[in-house]
């Protein structure tokens, strides 16, 4: 199964940015958004950002996930 999650640009070259999902550095393709600036909040599936996200609610939605893996024993951060 497939998740789109909230994911921080930390930095952009080109339509490659360099995004922060929960502690985890990865890249995300942003060609398909018109304007992504660095500190923007992405919702970015398959490697794909595929919309810019509220901050508050990305950080709400990055909480729950975090509270969904605690109750779950899993390591957020293997």
């Amino acid at each position: 199964m497939c998740l789109a999650v909230p994911a921080h640009v930390r930095s952009i070259k080109g339509k490659v940015a360099t995004v922060d999902v929960m502690g985890n550095e990865t890249t995300a393709d942003i060609s398909l958004l018109d304007t992504v600036s660095v500190g923007d909040y992405v919702m970015v599936h398959a490697g794909f950002a595929i919309q810019k996200y509220d901050e508050a609610d990305a950080k709400a939605t990055l909480a729950l996930i975090a509270e969904l893996y605690e109750k779950s024993g899993a390591d957020i951060n293997p």
